[in-house]
């Protein structure tokens, strides 16, 4: 009898029981729910963003990794297996759920004043509310300390103005975390984190369409036009670049797992299609150059697989580094793209089609390659862990 993946490497056999739980939850969303649309949503470039955050924030996966505020408090391998689960769906799904989650929500929740969680953590957990989070601007993506946003004082109040670019669910956010340069004698230190309420005047998000990537996800672009926020806005609980890096890094250990999912649904696509598609009067499964491809990429596959796992058992038992993070991303995401463009190869001209997921992920893949962190970055920040040279400058 064929075996999966997980059954070749025995993952099951690493999985405590509430894992499998959380698997077998948002698989089962997934498949119902998602499967039948994500292809329609993808062709539109639409996604039914508030319809779908109150149904999975029902499902407990919105921040689910935090404590209180109705968060569910469960484990971060758990929490990446949920990404792993959605992003076998579509990328464009995890970015939903970690945006929400592991930027926004998380940003609140560990640096917030209590006023703040106690206003939106309840309320994004459940769904009812959306947040977004702006760190990239048009001119500064991989040197954020480069941000020209701003925040001046006047009186007790801050005046914000600049312009985020690329942020996803900014059109249909309700609350936006905005990280600005403000006036205060800090230096580098002098970048501090907002919470704006996206009715507030002068805070509009437009949306960025004609993506060829992404399509099932809400982008915009976030712009300020003297936004003024009372001083209570302001994240009480970090100062500098530590605040939205310690959120990307969440984040980004969401994209480790998620990555596995995409691969993985790329690969399971190609072995069906394989197995009923005849060419030369038998199937295209039983030629050594196929059964070759689906080897390799089956290796690919699940050594990704353990390095998530791996990776989330050490998050959970002593906590993890920024540049395991890198590690994880990197290779992962590289794996992934791999998989996708080689099962492509194998559904021939089906697999250029929305019949089949696979030049889906590819797409989305292209993005998840370079977006919280280019694969040259990651790369950087493992050679510094290797040789103790900084070589971003």
């Amino acid at each position: 009898m064929p075996q999966t993946v997980n059954e070749l490497f025995a993952i099951d056999s690493l999985l405590h029981d509430d894992e499998r739980a959380t698997i077998d939850l948002v698989r089962d969303f997934g498949n119902k729910r998602l499967r039948p649309h994500i292809a329609d949503w993808f062709e539109a470039g639409a996604l039914p963003a508030r319809e779908l955050a109150v149904e999975l924030g029902s499902l407990g996966v919105f921040g689910m990794h935090l404590e209180g505020y109705g968060c569910a408090g469960s484990s971060a391998t758990a929490y990446g297996l949920a990404c792993q689960e959605l992003e076998a769906v579509d990328s464009g799904l995890r970015s939903f759920l970690s945006v929400q989650g592991s930027l926004s929500m998380f940003a609140i929740w560990k640096f917030g004043s209590d006023e703040q969680k106690d206003r939106w953590l309840p309320d994004m957990a459940a769904g009812r509310a959306l947040g977004c989070f702006g760190l990239t601007e048009p001119d500064f993506g991989s040197n954020p300390a480069g941000m020209r946003t701003n925040a001046k004082r006047d009186g007790d109040d801050w005046v914000l103005n600049g312009a985020k670019m690329w942020i996803t669910n900014a059109p249909v956010a309700d609350v936006a975390v905005v990280w600005a340069r403000t006036d205060l004698d800090e230096g580098a230190r002098g970048i501090r984190g907002f919470v704006i309420p996206t009715d507030t005047p002068g805070f509009s998000a437009p949306e960025i369409t004609r993506k060829m990537s992404l399509r099932a996800s809400v982008t915009g672009e976030i712009v300020l036009e003297d936004v003024r926020l009372p001083s209570s806005a302001m994240l009480p609980g970090v100062e500098g670049l530590k605040g939205p890096l310690s959120c990307l890094n969440e984040a980004r250990f969401g994209i480790v797992f998620g990555a596995v999912g995409a691969g993985r649904d790329c690969l399971e696509t190609a072995i069906e299609y394989a197995g009923s598609r005849e060419v030369f009067d038998k199937p295209l499964a039983g030629y050594q150059l196929t059964q070759r491809k689906l080897a390799d990429m089956a290796v690919d596959l699940g050594t990704s697989q353990l390095l998530a796992l791996h990776l989330g058992r050490t998050k959970d038992a002593v906590g993890i580094k920024p540049e395991q993070i890198s590690l994880g991303k990197l290779n992962n995401v590289r794996q992934a793209i791999a998989i996708a463009r080689e099962c492509r190869t194998i559904l021939g001209a089906n697999g250029i089609t929305l019949e089949y997921p696979v030049i889906r992920h590819a797409n989305n893949l292209e993005s998840v390659l370079t977006y919280e962190g280019t694969s040259e970055m990651h790369q950087l920040m493992i050679g510094k862990a290797l040789t103790g040279a900084d070589a971003f400058r």
